[in-house]
C-alpha cells in the first residue's frame, strides 16, 4: 500500500464527491463518492473533461468559473450550482467549490462537489408557487397585504389597494401608517385598536369606511391574523374587500322596512279599527268584518315576521352558544301559552350545545305554530323531537296533518326560486330557512298523506 493509498480510503467515504482537475478540466483523481451521486464508478471519469458531464445551458458558466479560480492572482476559491449528467443519462444538481490551491503531492486543482437536487427543486417549487400567488394577488380585486409585526414595515400588497382605499402602493411602502389616512377618520380610532390587538395575537374581523377621494363612501370588510414562531408574532397578514354593495343594500332594504312596516301597520290599524265600527254599527255583516279582522290580522303577523328577517340577514350579529334542551322547552312554553287548545309532546333526552344564530328559537316556534294553525282539528297534536347525532344534533318537528304544499317545503329546504316568493303562503318559512343556513345547518322535509309532516333541522356545530 503506498503513502497515498490510506488518504484515498479516506476520500472514499466522503459524503461530498472529491475531485482533481487539471488545468484543462480533466479529471485525475474522483473519489467513491462520485458513483453514489452519480452512478460513474471513479475509473469512468478519470482523464474525461469535466465540462462535458456538465448541463448544456450551464456549461459556459462552469467553465469560466474554473478559468477564473485557476488564473487568479493569490489564494482563489468560486463556488457554483448546475447540473451534472448522471450515469442513467438524468440530471443531478451539484454544488461545486473549487480553488487554485495547489501543492506538489497534489495531482491538479480540488473542486468539492455536493448533491442539492433535493434543495434546488425545493426552492424552484416554492419560487413557483410564489409567481403564482403574485399572479393571483395582481388579478385579485381584494386587497391582499403583509406587514411585519408592530406595522412598521409593509412587506406586500397588491394593486387593489389604490382602487380601493384611494391611496398610492409607493407611499405605503414608504411609510406604512399611510393607510389610516385613507380610513374615514370616525373609523380610525376602531382600526387603531384592532392594530394593537392583531399584534397581540388575536384575529381581526371588523368593516370600516376608506377612500377620502370618494367622500368615504366606500366600505371593506378586513380579515386579519397575526402569523407568530415560537409563540410570538412575527407578522400579520389579511385581506380587504369591498363591501360597498352589499352596505348600500342593507341600508336600503332598512329604510324600505322601516317604512313599509310604519305605513302597512298604521294602514292596517285603520283597516281593523273600521271593521270593528261597521261590525257594531251592522250586526248583520259580523261574517265580512271577521274576514277582514283575519285577513288584517295575518298582515300584521307577516309584516312582524318581515321585521324578524330584515334584521336577521343585515344586522353583524355573530353565533353564540345556545343550549338545545333549554331552547326547545322554552319554544314549547310559547307555543302552549299561545295555542292552549293544542297538544305538544316534546322529546328532549340529551343535553346539547351548538353554536347558531339566536333565532333558532323563532325558528322551532314558527314550526311548532305553523304545525297547530294548519291542522284540521280544534286540539291538534305536535311532537317535537332533539337528539343528538353522528354529525351534529337534529330538532325534529312532527305532525299528521295533511302534506305540506311542495312550494311551502322548497322554502324550508332552501330550494325555492327567490323570484318566485309570492307564490309561497308568507314569510315563516323564509324566517326559519334564514335563520337555519346563517347557522350553518339545513332543512328537510318529508311529508306524505298517511304520514304527515316531518321537518328536521340538522345543526352541525355542536360545543361541549
Amino acid at each position: 500500500m503506498t503513502g497515498s493509498e490510506p488518504f484515498e480510503l479516506l476520500l472514499d467515504q466522503a459524503q461530498d464527491k472529491i475531485a482533481l482537475l487539471d488545468e484543462a478540466g480533466r479529471f485525475t483523481y474522483v473519489n467513491g463518492a462520485a458513483e453514489r451521486i452519480l452512478g460513474f464508478a471513479p475509473a469512468d471519469l478519470r482523464g474525461d473533461v469535466a465540462f462535458e458531464y456538465v448541463h448544456p445551458d450551464e456549461r459556459e458558466a462552469v467553465e469560466r468559473a474554473f478559468r477564473r479560480t485557476v488564473d487568479g492572482d493569490g489564494f482563489t476559491q468560486e463556488s457554483i450550482t448546475y447540473r451534472h449528467r448522471t450515469a442513467d443519462g438524468s440530471w443531478a444538481w451539484l454544488e461545486s467549490r473549487m480553488s487554485n490551491l495547489t501543492d506538489d503531492a497534489l495531482d491538479g486543482y480540488v473542486v468539492s462537489s455536493r448533491d442539492v437536487t433535493d434543495r434546488v427543486r425545493a426552492e424552484r417549487e416554492r419560487a413557483e408557487t410564489a409567481s403564482h400567488l403574485r399572479e393571483i394577488a395582481t388579478v385579485s380585486r381584494d386587497v391582499l397585504w403583509m406587514f411585519d409585526a408592530d406595522w412598521t414595515e409593509l412587506r406586500f400588497v397588491n394593486p387593489a389597494y389604490e382602487e380601493i382605499y384611494g391611496g398610492s402602493v409607493d407611499e405605503l411602502e414608504d411609510d406604512p401608517q399611510t393607510f389610516l389616512d385613507a380610513i374615514h377618520p370616525e373609523d380610525v380610532p376602531a382600526v387603531e385598536a384592532a392594530m394593537e390587538r392583531i399584534a397581540a395575537g388575536e384575529s381581526i374581523d371588523m368593516e370600516y369606511r376608506v377612500n377620502p377621494d370618494e367622500n368615504y363612501n366606500r366600505w371593506v370588510w378586513v380579515q386579519a391574523e397575526p402569523i407568530t414562531e415560537d409563540g410570538e408574532v412575527v407578522r400579520i397578514t389579511g385581506f380587504a374587500k369591498d363591501v360597498t354593495d352589499r352596505r348600500r343594500r342593507e341600508r336600503q332594504l332598512v329604510v324600505m322596512d322601516n317604512l313599509l312596516r310604519h305605513n302597512l301597520r298604521n294602514d292596517l290599524n285603520v283597516m281593523l279599527g273600521t271593521a270593528e265600527r261597521i261590525e257594531a254599527e251592522a250586526p248583520e255583516a259580523a261574517a265580512h268584518t271577521a274576514l277582514i279582522r283575519r285577513v288584517g290580522d295575518g298582515l300584521l303577523r307577516t309584516a312582524e315576521k318581515e321585521r324578524e328577517i330584515i334584521e336577521l340577514i343585515t344586522e353583524k350579529q355573530g353565533c353564540e352558544r345556545i343550549e338545545l334542551r333549554e331552547a326547545v322547552a322554552e319554544c314549547v312554553d310559547t307555543v302552549r301559552d299561545r295555542h292552549p287548545d293544542a297538544s305538544i309532546e316534546a322529546s328532549t333526552p340529551d343535553p346539547i350545545a351548538v353554536e347558531g344564530r339566536p333565532e333558532l328559537r323563532a325558528a322551532v316556534i314558527e314550526l311548532l305554530e305553523n304545525a297547530v294553525r294548519h291542522a284540521d282539528v280544534d286540539d291538534p297534536t305536535v311532537g317535537v323531537a332533539l337528539r343528538r347525532t353522528p354529525a351534529g344534533a337534529e330538532i325534529t318537528v312532527r305532525d299528521d296533518h295533511a302534506p305540506i304544499p311542495a312550494v311551502e317545503a322548497d322554502v324550508l329546504t332552501g330550494d325555492h326560486d327567490m323570484t318566485d316568493v309570492y307564490h309561497s303562503s308568507g314569510l315563516g318559512f323564509w324566517l326559519v330557512y334564514w335563520s337555519v343556513e346563517l347557522s350553518d345547518g339545513s332543512v328537510a322535509v318529508e311529508s306524505g298523506a298517511d304520514r304527515g309532516n316531518e321537518v328536521a333541522i340538522t345543526l352541525p356545530r355542536v360545543v361541549d
